[in-house]
């Protein structure tokens, strides 16, 4: 794609990567296939592709950004779907958020917006604010049909009926292995997931120790960033990624660490990044010695050597998160461990397309987002399975709200399968019980 930025623009570094990857762009649209907003709305506007002429205008023309190219922007999902599909490797992921921080800064949004999306920063990021939410909107439930914005009937909508008391093993510690140990790590226990569902770290704990790992939890460290990030507000989620770098550095720097571990994909997407967004800042070598050893938990148990278990009559359908097969590129791991863990594994069809959870998006974009969650959920009910698994607590929320199947974390399966207790959702009140077999 030719672009047409000034001399002068150009010095500025993000210009500089913003015309790095228009000119990648071919306009072959090959992305328009896999772009779940616009096999939803059907507009090349909400495509990949039309999203990136939008934005090169944007920049190019230093333009105040108006009201539709806002809504066109603010569509899209950041799933990036494109990035897989894109032949001439067109880094649509930090172009796209770059548009954002420009409207942000640029773009004065109506009232409700801004209350809506400063509220989200306030409160989503920190666990203890969150629950506090949580219980306000669960308490506010039954009056969703009367609220005058579909947002806020989504916001209420979202609260699960059971709130997870505060797992302790989340508070700044140490595990130890429980065998000799092969790999100390630091497990980044987040934010939102803390408050929505408190067994997948527990579980991620006990699996880790079971297989040699000594486990830690650093002091200081919390949210990636990424909900403020995807919003536009940098100068938020630096803030709170700085965080993480100075905790886990400290971790390194004193006994050493050989791997972050990661068990919210969303989340592991931006810190693998971290190196990218600081690059240019004061923290740009420790940012970069983060990303250089962040996994996700998939990816540190295919180094573990799991045991393999014995075939068990359960089906587990696996939901691709996009955050990590687009964002990371990791396709084979949490299959190939739930199959060597014993279970029967399936896919839904159309697996690389969003869910339509995407951070805020479920809560900022309700109606896009229930026809992608209606979608998804009618093609993994249609593999009949026992149980579906995924590897995102965004994703968990957003499937779990329109299914009796249960709902699990992979490592949750994992867990189980090698001495670890039943996963609680499997009992869920209201969920349909699977009849599995124990597993040990």
């Amino acid at each position: 794609m030719q672009t047409m930025f000034t001399e002068k623009q150009l010095q500025d570094t993000g210009i500089q990567r913003a015309n790095e990857i228009l000119r990648a762009c071919v306009h072959c649209g090959f992305c328009t296939a896999t772009c779940p907003t616009y096999q939803i709305l059907g507009d090349e506007l909400d495509s990949p592709r039309g999203r990136i002429y939008q934005i090169k205008d944007m920049l190019e023309n230093e333009r105040v950004p108006d009201p539709k190219t806002v809504m066109h922007i603010d569509r899209c999902l950041s799933c990036l779907a494109c990035m897989t599909t894109c032949p001439s490797g067109v880094h649509y992921m930090h172009l796209v958020d770059q548009a954002r921080e420009y409207i942000e800064g640029k773009y004065k949004r109506p009232l409700m917006d801004r209350v809506l999306r400063w509220t989200l920063a306030r409160i989503l990021p920190y666990p203890m604010r969150f629950r506090l939410a949580l219980l306000g909107a669960k308490i506010g439930r039954p009056f969703a049909r009367l609220m005058p914005d579909a947002r806020l009937k989504a916001m209420l909508e979202m609260a699960p009926r059971h709130i997870p008391p505060v797992s302790r093993n989340d508070d700044p510690q140490s595990f130890a292995p429980e065998t000799p140990q092969k790999m100390r790590v630091a497990l980044m226990t987040g934010c939102a997931q803390k408050a929505l569902n408190t067994d997948i770290n527990d579980a991620t704990i006990r699996l880790l120790t079971r297989l040699g790992c000594e486990v830690v939890v650093a002091k200081g460290a919390g949210c990636c960033g990424a909900l403020t990030h995807h919003m536009g507000k940098t100068e938020e989620s630096h803030a709170t990624a700085a965080k993480n770098i100075k905790a886990w550095c400290h971790e390194m720097d004193d006994k050493g660490l050989d791997a972050i571990v990661i068990n919210t994909s969303g989340c592991g997407t931006t810190v693998k990044d971290y190196g990218y967004m600081f690059r240019h800042e004061a923290l740009a070598a420790d940012a970069k010695r983060i990303s250089d050893i962040a996994m996700d938990v998939s990816e540190l148990l295919m180094k573990l050597d799991l045991p393999e278990g014995e075939d068990k009559e359960t089906v587990v359908a696996y939901h691709a998160a996009c955050s990590l097969q687009h964002g990371q590129q990791i396709k084979t791991f949490p299959k190939d461990l739930l199959k060597c863990a014993g279970f029967t594994v399936v896919e839904p069809a159309d697996s690389h397309l969003c869910c339509g959870s995407a951070g805020t998006y479920n809560l900022m974009q309700p109606e896009i987002s229930g026809k992608l969650k209606a979608r998804k959920v009618r093609t993994l009910e249609a593999k009949n399975p026992d149980i579906i698994a995924a590897g995102n607590i965004g994703c968990m929320m957003q499937i779990g709200g329109g299914t009796e199947v249960p709902i699990v974390h992979t490592v949750e399966l994992l867990d189980w399968a090698t001495g670890g207790p039943q996963p609680p959702a499997l009992t869920a009140e209201g969920k349909r019980a699977p009849e599995i077999p124990i597993l040990r």
